[in-house]
C-alpha cells in the first residue's frame, strides 16, 4: 500500500500505561503531512510521540495496536528522541543531534518514512534554534515523508502559514486553584499556556 493513506486511529493510547489512567486521543495524519505539536512542560507531548511511534512499530510487525480502531498503511519509522552526548567519543550533545538529523535527511532521500522528532536543536541558542529548525522542517516537507515534530519554540508554528502540508496541534495546561491541571488531549492550534514560571514559584525555587 502507498503511505499517502497515512494513519487514522480512534482512541489511540500508550500500551504501557495503566488502563485506568490512560488518556487516549483520536489521531489522523495523511501521507506527506507534518504536524507541529506545542505544549507546556509535562502536558503530554513526548508521551504522545511515543504513542504514535509504538502504533507504527507494532503495526509494522503485526502486533495488536492500543486503539479502538486503526487504519494504517505500512511505512518505515525514523526518530530523533532523547539524543545524548558522549564523553567517551568526545562528542557534544549538539553534535550528536546533528549526526542524527543528518542520518534522517540521508535516509529520506530514497525512501518514504514516518518521522518523529522531539524538540530538535536543543543544544544551541534560541536564535540559531529558531532559524535552523525552520529550515530543517522546510527540508523535510520537501520530501515524500510524513511526520510529527514536538517543540517549545512557538515561532516554528508560523511555518504552517507558508506550507499547506504543516498543521499545528497542542497539549494544554491550566492553573486551577493554584494547581496545574493537564487533560492530555490533543487539540488543534498553538499552545498559549506555559508553566515553567509557575512551577519555579510553586516549588519556591524563585520568589513570587
Amino acid at each position: 500500500m502507498n503511505n499517502a493513506q497515512g494513519t487514522h486511529a480512534k482512541e489511540l493510547g500508550h500500551p504501557l500505561l495503566e488502563p485506568s489512567k490512560r488518556i487516549t486521543n483520536d489521531f489522523r495524519i495523511d501521507g506527506e503531512q507534518f504536524f507541529i505539536i506545542t505544549g507546556a512542560n509535562m502536558a503530554g507531548k513526548s508521551t504522545f510521540l511515543r504513542t504514535v511511534a509504538l502504533q507504527i512499530l507494532m503495526s509494522n510487525i503485526g502486533l495488536p495496536v492500543c486503539a479502538r480502531s486503526c487504519s494504517y498503511a505500512p511505512v518505515k519509522l525514523i526518530t530523533s528522541m532523547r539524543t545524548s552526548d558522549s564523553l567517551g567519543d568526545d562528542e557534544s550533545y549538539f553534535f550528536s543531534e546533528l549526526k542524527r538529523l543528518k542520518f534522517i535527511v540521508d535516509k529520506i532521500q530514497t525512501e518514504n518514512y514516518f518521522i518523529i522528532l522531539d524538540e530538535i536543536l536543543k543544544g544551541t541558542n534560541s536564535t540559531d534554534k529558531a532559524i535552523g529548525s525552520r529550515k530543517f522542517v522546510q527540508r523535510l516537507v520537501g520530501t515524500n515523508s510524513t511526520g510529527i515534530i514536538a517543540t517549545h519554540d512557538l515561532s516554528l508554528c508560523e511555518i504552517s502559514e507558508e506550507l499547506a502540508q504543516v498543521e499545528n496541534f497542542y497539549f494544554d495546561a491550566e492553573i486551577l486553584h493554584d494547581e496545574l491541571h493537564f487533560d492530555y488531549h490533543l487539540k488543534k492550534g498553538i499552545c498559549q499556556n506555559m508553566n515553567a514560571s509557575f512551577l519555579l514559584r510553586k516549588m519556591k525555587i524563585v520568589e513570587e
